[in-house]
């Protein structure tokens, strides 16, 4: 109901407008934007300064900080994976392996911001803890994920590359160790689960390929006619639901 009068409040004002402007009102005027160099004069504006120059950095890195925390790397991998599998080029398009891959991401990482929310954006909003102890809080949630997914080898190869001493237990390990670490063991994951969404379309291709030369048609492509039998494999096997769901699976 909410969003309806929003909508509704919205919707009124753009009528107004475009019945003032049609009865031959005055138009209505609008704030001008500009932007120059000056002199500071209190400490205060370069802290303000400081303060957007950050802000939009994290604003541009905030699409790689998704791709290195989150489930998106393995899930982008498995369906570009499937999509090379069934040899349909294109399609699904980039731009639906990408969409799919993010909301699939938003599906599974969804208790673990809610985490976040409620142990440090709501209390730094109320402004019961500090800025630090929020960033504290908010990080912790993420690394218990990535901890839960990351492989003992490789987090014992970045720590060596590192040259950082033994950690005592979690806590101790840097997230600038923990998060390269986390991605190399969701792309060595995402590499498996890829080997094993190849078989049974490699075995089918194989089988096409061998039918055709015992049949003398070696000037016909196996995979023109291997296409649609591996679609239709994939479609009676329900291959969406039995990707998407292991997907999901993997991370529990």
């Amino acid at each position: 109901m909410k969003h309806k009068k929003i909508l509704g409040a919205l919707l009124l004002v753009a009528l107004s407008l475009i019945l003032a402007a049609t009865a031959g009102a005055e138009p209505l005027s609008l704030p001008t934007v500009s932007v120059g160099v000056g002199k500071v004069s209190k400490p205060a504006d370069v802290s303000v300064v400081l303060q957007i120059f950050f802000v939009m950095t994290i604003i541009s890195l905030a699409p790689s900080l998704l791709m290195m925390t989150t489930s998106f790397t393995r899930i982008v991998v498995v369906l570009s994976f499937l999509r090379s599998a069934l040899g349909t080029q294109q399609a699904p398009s980039n731009q639906i392996v990408v969409g799919l891959s993010l909301f699939l991401t938003f599906f599974i990482m969804a208790p673990v911001w809610q985490q976040v929310n409620t142990q440090a954006l709501q209390p730094y909003k109320a402004q019961t803890i500090t800025q630090e102890e929020a960033l504290k809080r908010g990080v912790a949630p993420l690394r218990k994920f990535m901890l839960s997914q990351v492989r003992e080898k490789d987090l014992a190869l970045f720590i060596s590359l590192s040259k950082l001493p033994r950690p005592r237990n979690a806590d101790d390990i840097p997230t600038m160790t923990l998060i390269p670490a986390y991605m190399v063991s969701e792309l060595k994951t995402a590499f498996q689960i890829g080997f094993l969404i190849f078989i049974p379309f490699l075995v089918l291709d194989m089988v096409v390929a061998s039918v055709l030369m015992s049949m003398g048609m070696m000037m016909l492509p196996p995979v023109m006619i291997s296409l649609p039998f591996k679609i239709l494999l994939f479609v009676l096997v329900d291959g969406w639901g039995l990707v998407i769901g292991s997907l999901v699976k993997s991370f529990g």
